[in-house]
This record gives C-alpha cells, sequence and structure tokens, in this order.
C-alpha cells in the first residue's frame, strides 16, 4: 500500500508582532484569520489530491481553533480521544478523523513548542523525516529564513511554498490561499511535475570568524550589517543605523531594507547575481540619499556611499569593526573588533514552489476538467 500523499504545514502565531507594528502601523493577522487561511489552503490542497496534513503544533491559538473546527465535524461515533497518527509514530502526535470531508487528515506532529523560533527549526526537521512532498509557509521573511536554513543544513531538498502574513514581506508572496493549496496539491500528487513546479533560489550567507570556530548564517533576502552593538529588539527599522546591505534579490517594488537595492539597481529573484550596497553615515559622506520605503507606511532617506553587484560563491568582506547583522530585517548576529566577517551569495540554494507555473500547466493539461455523460 502506498503511503499517502502529505503536505507539511508551519504557520507562524506571532508573524507580524515586532515593533514595526507601532512605529509603522504595521498590519497584524489575528489567529482567526490565520485558521481561516489554513483551513482554505487545507481544502484545496484536498481538492487537489493531498491526502494527509502534518502540521507545526503552536500556544498561540492556531491548534487549538483548528482542533475545535475539527471536533465540531467530527462524525458522532468517532472516539473523544484523537488517536495517535498511524504512520510514523516518531514525528506524529495526534491525528483526527475526517468528518469534514473537504480536508485531507489533518495531524499535529509530535513535539513541545516553546513559542520561540526553535519550534519553526524542530517542526522543519520533523517534517523532513516524516516524508512530506513539500512544505507550506505561513509567516514573513524571517519565517521563511528559518525554514530554508534548517532545510539546507538537511538531508532532504524539500521545496517550500510562501504564504505572506509578516511585516515587511520581500520574499513570501500575497496570494490567496487557495490557489497556493491547490498548486501544492498538483505537485504533491506528481500531477506537476518537479522541473515545471519548482524554481531555485538565491540566499546571503554569513560567516563571521575564520575555521572550525566560525558562526555561520543564511538571509534569503538581505543581510544587513549594522553600527548597533546588540540586537536589541531585534526588528531593523532606523536607516541611520546601517552600514551596508547584502542583497539576494532586490526589487523595485519592494518594502524593506531590500528596497535600497531595488531603487538603486533592481536585481531579479531568478538573476544571476546580487547587490551589495554601502551606506554613510552621514549625507556629509554620501554619494546620493535614496528614500526607502523601509517599513509600512515608512519612507525614509538612507545616505548610499556605493554599489557593486554580487557575483556566486566570491566572499565580500565587511569593512565595519563592530556591530551587529541582521538577517532578513531582524538583528541575529553581534561581531566584536579583530572578527573577519564575510558575506557569500549562493544560487540555486534552495527551492520553492512556482504557483503561476503550476496552475498554468494545470491549465494546459486540462487538470481541472472532468467530462460529463449526456443523458
Amino acid at each position: 500500500m502506498s503511503p499517502p500523499i502529505t503536505l507539511g504545514v508551519i504557520a507562524n502565531p506571532v508573524s507580524a508582532r515586532d515593533i514595526r507594528r507601532v512605529v509603522a502601523h504595521a498590519g497584524n493577522l489575528q489567529i482567526t484569520d490565520r485558521v481561516n487561511i489554513v483551513l482554505r489552503l487545507l481544502q484545496a490542497a484536498r481538492a487537489a489530491g493531498v491526502e494527509r496534513a502534518l502540521l507545526m503544533p503552536d500556544r498561540g491559538g492556531i491548534r487549538a481553533l483548528l482542533e475545535r473546527h475539527l471536533r465540531r465535524a467530527r462524525p458522532p461515533e468517532a472516539p473523544d480521544a484523537p488517536p495517535r497518527g498511524a504512520a510514523n509514530e516518531a514525528s506524529v502526535g495526534a491525528s483526527f478523523p475526517r468528518g469534514d470531508t473537504s480536508l485531507p487528515v489533518i495531524e499535529f506532529l509530535d513535539m513541545d513548542p516553546e513559542s520561540t523560533v526553535q519550534d519553526t527549526f524542530t517542526a522543519t526537521r520533523l517534517l523532513q523525516r516524516a516524508g512530506v512532498a513539500a512544505i507550506v509557509v505561513l509567516g514573513g521573511d524571517g519565517t521563511h529564513r528559518a525554514v530554508v536554513r534548517e532545510l539546507i543544513d538537511g538531508e532532504t531538498p524539500l521545496p517550500i511554498a510562501g504564504l505572506s502574513t509578516g511585516t515587511n514581506n520581500a520574499f513570501p508572496e500575497m496570494r490567496e490561499p487557495t490557489i497556493t493549496g491547490l498548486a501544492a496539491g498538483l505537485y504533491a500528487s506528481g500531477r506537476v511535475a518537479a522541473d515545471e513546479a519548482l524554481v531555485a533560489n538565491k540566499l546571503i550567507e554569513v560567516r563571521i570568524g575564520q575555521g572550525s570556530a566560525a558562526r555561520r548564517d543564511v538571509a534569503i533576502v538581505d543581510a544587513v550589517v549594522t553600527h548597533d552593538r546588540s540586537v536589541g529588539a531585534r526588528a531593523l527599522w532606523k536607516p541611520q543605523s546601517l552600514a551596508a546591505a547584502y542583497l539576494a534579490f532586490a526589487e523595485a517594488q519592494a518594502i524593506g531594507l531590500s528596497a535600497i537595492g531595488g531603487l538603486l539597481q533592481p536585481v531579479g529573484r531568478r538573476e544571476r547575481g546580487g547587490l551589495a550596497v554601502q551606506l554613510a553615515r552621514d549625507a556629509e559622506h554620501a554619494l546620493l540619499d535614496l528614500h526607502v520605503p523601509i517599513a509600512p507606511g515608512m519612507v525614509r532617506p538612507v545616505p548610499v556611499a556605493g554599489w557593486q553587484r554580487m557575483v556566486a560563491d566570491e566572499p565580500l568582506a565587511v569593512t565595519a569593526e563592530t556591530g551587529t547583522v541582521a538577517l532578513d530585517g531582524e538583528r541575529e548576529l553581534g561581531f566584536e573588533p579583530g572578527e573577519r566577517v564575510t558575506m557569500t551569495l549562493r544560487e540555486d540554494a534552495f527551492y520553492t514552489l512556482d504557483v503561476a507555473r503550476c496552475m498554468a500547466a494545470a491549465a494546459r493539461d486540462g487538470l481541472f476538467r472532468s467530462s460529463f455523460t449526456p443523458r
């Protein structure tokens, strides 16, 4: 008996709740909105052939509301206590009978959530072991970065499909989850082949120090060096603190720190190369002032000292002697005098689902058509 067609889902219950929500009037999805997104996603995935969904548990309310929905839909003869998942007991916790037949069987990963980024790391590892076809991620740039970081360190190069529920969303798409669910289901069920469904993505690799003691991390959009000596509130929104920006891609219509490059010299997601931008402390030392939408509703002048293209696999040394490195908008790494910091563009580093191309293939091949027998 072949294993069920399975999709992984990582839904961050607290994305878009950083300081930018206060200082820039950024939006914030409520838990009920996030649950509705998950339900629409899974209903569409089921219609496209997905039989089973493995979800990351959380303490923020998504799991509780989903379980409430599933209990309401459970048939009367179903037991009160949800049974253990039948497949891969090491990874899977509770599962629910499919009273709502528009949904796949929903199971929660067997893990104890901590309400930190460690939840995303753990869930990604468990989904790899469970053999899901792909992972759908609900969150902002930071959540997607955490999934990618774990995937590239693992042995299974799973593709991800992103849905934007964060603050500065340069990486995940703003798209109706029904369509993402259909595309993910088409790929997971094998009706759209990988060479047509998936696209390769770039990232920036950050290394601090040398040899075996070096610290390493990645950014899937931008790695930004700041003059700050501590990570503080993490979210980065003050242009006067910026020293340099290293960008995997930079789109002119983007919001956030990647918009610095997007308004200087745009670099597409699928285009080879990246962009490095050196920033000045003040207008006196700047080549130009660039007015940038660095957060929702917040357009600020950024003094630019110069910029250059990044070539894949060629490390660029950071000239700042001390400071922090912000990864996709959040300060994560500090460095001190004497520590060597390099930024390296890596191409074809991980794969994402091309939703538009999947749906175009479905239309071309008639995957959603059915014939009717005349009476």
